[in-house]
């Protein structure tokens, strides 16, 4: 199961003093005892005088320059948040729906969307204003048609674009747009 980018910086330091010869605490005072203030050279100071890989030095420099920020515990929360709380009830209408779309369904939340994949990306979610989210397909050789837009400026990694204001805008031709883009992916 994949880990966490938390359990995955965790395991890094706590392979530190095997990989490195020291552990995190000694490397950092190394480097606020070196007087460098700028990350470049912090890590030139790691790979190339004591011999610390780039994934390592990366690691304690950033912890050295106070911590790794950790990114929203839930996107998806985040993104319907205040304001666009009352569009959840779309997101979770399209997840429901294609999540029984096959097996290999791959959801995966970035800070401002969700991206649909299987094999490849074939749409994605967008919360864009507080009264509507875009829902992006992946369609290409499909004229725009009504409801289908052209994805145009909205997002480069679509080809259309659908706007729900509602749950009821989800309708069965968004639910057969969708299913062909999952399809062809």
């Amino acid at each position: 199961m994949a880990k966490s980018p938390e359990e995955l910086r965790d395991t890094m330091i706590a392979n530190l003093p095997e990989k490195t010869g020291k552990p995190l605490e000694d490397w950092v005072t190394l480097l606020k005892a070196s007087g460098l203030e700028k990350h470049g050279e912090m890590m030139k100071l790691l790979k190339g005088e004591h011999g610390v890989s780039h994934g390592f030095a990366n690691l304690i420099v950033h912890m050295a320059r106070g911590g790794i920020e950790p990114g929203p515990a839930d996107p998806v929360a985040e993104q319907y948040a205040g304001a666009k709380a009352g569009l959840k009830p779309i997101y979770d209408a399209v997840i429901a729906f294609v999540s029984a779309l096959g097996d290999d369904l791959e959801i995966s939340p970035k800070k401002t969307y969700v991206s649909l994949r299987c094999s490849k990306q074939f749409a994605l979610l967008q919360p864009s204003t507080k009264t509507r989210v875009d829902l992006g397909i992946n369609l290409k050789g499909r004229d725009p048609e009504g409801r289908l837009e052209a994805s145009g400026s909205f997002n480069g990694m679509v080809s259309h674009r659908v706007r729900l204001a509602e749950v009821s805008d989800f309708d069965a031709d968004v639910q057969a747009w969708l299913k062909d883009a999952y399809d062809a992916a």
